[in-house]
């Protein structure tokens, strides 16, 4: 059975999720922002005018589906591929046969659901018929696509990222689940499913399914959710928003020196599954970019958190991870060498590349010794506290420019009063004294 074949409504035999899916735009759910009067999917849809893509939001939102429909609004031989059942071999026929088609004037759009699951260098394959118009590429994808889809692909295709379903979108939907399933359920209930299955369709099917086998008199209990789900589940999907939302919170936490909240947040991302070296690669982000020199050592305290949690994996190595947030929160801050690489990114962005001062060059050949490389350097060493006097190193046009401005907090404080006596040091005497 082709996964696009229709399936009719009636089929009692079928899961609630299948029985409902939408067979047109019209009775499509949400993504509004691409598939609204005058978006640009939804224009491609009418006029038939389908162009490779990569479909990306979390489970249960709408992409296979949106194929679906995508293959009943276009004139060209739609194929489905899952890459979960089928192989590189069985691509690269369908893309030879694509090319045959493309000659004969036939055109294919080749569909690759979970196409995550095929690793980059088997990605490649597509990429010859994608570049030559052999194919219509459409992905589907619960993983972020830069992370996990070839970059000379991704940037062949167009990113179109389905969101998760708002509650206001699901709730008529478990309406009319309800109804085909001929029971009653409050608003409240439908409501409660809705936020405990996070904007996933799906799943929120399945729990009325669930929750319907527990009617009394074709209505389904207040408790019923809460029986079935046996516990909280917190808003939380790794691919969505939220996940953005609760790292936003704890970095922002620990920013702010917060120590309780950032161990709260935490806690939230751990309890949701969060992958653990994510969670770690971000406090290792926030020891360079908030603490900096404030504590030099919040750095290598954050790389030893995330070797513990590496090493002892779960549930042992969160500790090492409560623990460094807890660093992370009390330590000094700064964000001066922060500020200080953007100053230095933005000059060489807007202002010509000078070349790189003679006296500053090596000289490994007699000529490059004839020709001035060299010149005028003078040997730290050589100087009273390994302090040359009067030999700039920046370009002519940035002489004197002062990048790194130290806060004053923690180490930062001893950093800035070096510095200080550094620059003053070296500052040439004014030409007018």
């Amino acid at each position: 059975m082709s996964l696009f074949e229709a399936t009719p409504g009636f089929d009692a035999d079928r899961p609630l999720a299948e029985r409902l899916r939408p067979r047109t735009l019209e009775e499509y759910a949400g993504q509004e922002h691409i598939l609204g009067p005058g978006k640009p999917l939804r224009r491609q849809i009418e006029k038939d005018q389908i162009t490779s893509m990569i479909l990306w939001g979390p489970p249960g939102v709408g992409k296979t589906t949106l194929a679906r429909l995508l293959a009943q609004h276009t004139r060209a031989d739609f194929v489905p591929f899952s890459a979960v059942m089928s192989g590189i071999k069985e691509v690269k026929e369908v893309l030879a046969s694509a090319e045959r088609n493309r000659r004969m004037g036939r055109r294919t759009v080749l569909f690759i659901d979970e196409i995550h699951r095929f690793n980059k260098a088997q990605q490649d394959a597509f990429l010859p018929y994608v570049e030559k118009g052999d194919v219509t590429l459409i992905g589907a994808t619960t993983e972020n696509p830069s992370f996990e889809v070839n970059s000379a692909l991704l940037s062949r295709t167009r990113v179109y990222s389905l969101r998760a379903l708002t509650t206001d979108e699901q709730v008529p939907l478990l309406r009319r689940g309800a109804e085909l399933l001929n029971v009653r359920a409050g608003g409240d209930l439908l409501e409660q499913i809705a936020i405990a299955t996070n904007g996933d369709a799906r799943s929120a099917y399945n729990l009325l399914e669930l929750a319907a086998a527990a009617a009394v008199d074709g209505e389904i209990p207040p408790d019923a959710v809460a029986d079935v789900l046996q516990r909280k589940v917190l808003l939380y999907d790794k691919s969505v928003e939220e996940h953005y939302n609760l790292i936003s919170a704890l970095h922002k936490s620990v920013r702010s020196s917060d120590a309780d909240a950032a161990l709260y947040w935490l806690g939230r991302m751990l309890e949701s599954g969060e992958d653990r070296m994510y969670i770690a690669r971000r406090l290792v982000r926030m020891a360079v970019e908030d603490i900096g020199l404030a504590d030099p050592r919040a750095l290598e305290q954050a790389m030893a958190a995330q070797q513990c949690a590496h090493f002892l994996g779960i549930p042992e190595g969160d500790q090492a991870l409560a623990q460094i947030t807890l660093y992370l929160a009390v330590a000094p801050k700064s964000d001066a060498a922060y500020r200080a690489l953007k100053a230095v990114q933005e000059a060489v962005r807007s202002r010509t590349a000078e070349p790189v001062p003679m006296h500053l060059r090596n000289a490994p050949t007699r000529a490059m010794k004839q020709w001035g490389y060299g010149d005028g350097y003078q040997h730290a060493h050589q100087f009273e506290g390994a302090l040359p006097p009067d030999m700039e190193c920046l370009p002519e046009s940035l002489a004197g420019t002062e990048f790194y401005q130290p806060s004053g907090r923690g180490v930062e404080l001893r950093i800035g009063e070096r510095l200080t006596e550094i620059r003053k040091r070296r500052k040439k005497p004014d030409s007018a004294e």
